[in-house]
């Protein structure tokens, strides 16, 4: 398995090593093609946005109660009230998989030579030994989410990257996988140095079909000198990043011009 791994890094052309690519970036590839090609290939990456570290912290805290049961062999409440016959999964690699900046879990994708890495939340088993891959969110919404028609797309894509990963370590997988999801509760009387949130376990049907035809459309793009033009994010429509850049980059360039034509 070592040979899959290589630094991270812009993709290089001529490179014979596996290049490693992150669930989250194809995420982007499939969100917008554009965005994707100056990220990995010339290392120019979108703007960030601010670190969502209350929700890390509701992570922490889902995957240290899970644990508890895991320990113990018996399914969460929030399992028994769905009546899902399951508990959390004990193996030796969960905290492997649940690295996401280092490791996670991988597949090296020969066609491609790409080597598709993420980092799950939980999974969980059923009595006939099929895993059921759990995502754990938070949020807080005044009306919280309740069924997957409330999910984001690129969460659902997420789910079916983990369930393809899983399936191509040899996992027999569930096609339902399940979103721990918190709602923050925003109606209390007072804070009270405490916020109380509002979980929902949220079934999803997984698919997926579309992740090795995405490889190959990616492999195909990284491997091409022409950019993807604007126009082409997920839905058909350019997406903001491709819009900024485009205007910004039109008013700079006709800002300079017109420094240049009053200098001469």
């Amino acid at each position: 398995m070592a040979k899959v791994f290589k630094k991270w890094g812009v993709f290089d052309p001529t490179s014979k090593e596996p290049y490693r690519v992150s669930r989250s970036k194809i995420d982007l590839f499939s969100e917008c093609p554009r965005c994707a090609y100056l990220d990995m290939r010339y290392g120019i990456r979108r703007p960030s946005g601010p670190s969502f570290t209350l929700n890390n912290a509701v992570d922490v805290l889902f995957k240290r109660e899970f644990d508890e049961y895991r320990a113990k062999g018996e399914p969460h409440p929030l399992m028994k009230e769905a009546g899902l016959d399951a508990v959390p999964y004990q193996h030796e690699k969960l905290d492997e998989w649940r690295d996401a900046f280092k490791r996670g879990i991988s597949y090296h994708h020969e066609p491609t030579n790409i080597t598709l890495r993420g980092g799950i939340d939980d999974v969980w088993v059923t009595p006939s030994g099929e895993l059921i891959i759990v995502d754990y969110k938070a949020t807080s919404k005044k009306t919280g989410p309740k069924t997957d028609a409330d999910l984001y797309d690129s969460y659902k894509r997420q789910m079916e990257v983990y369930q393809w990963l899983f399936r191509k370590n040899g996992f027999p997988v569930t096609p339902e996988g399940y979103f721990v999801y918190a709602n923050g509760n925003g109606n209390a009387d007072d804070f009270g140095n405490k916020l109380e949130f509002n979980t929902v376990l949220i079934s999803y049907t997984g698919d997926d079909s579309w992740i090795e035809p995405a490889l190959l459309r990616l492999k195909e793009m990284l491997l091409s000198d022409e950019i993807p033009p604007v126009g082409t994010a997920f839905g058909g429509g350019p997406c903001d990043y491709c819009t900024y850049r485009e205007n910004a980059g039109k008013t700079l360039l006709a800002l300079h011009r017109s420094a240049i034509k009053k200098n001469s």
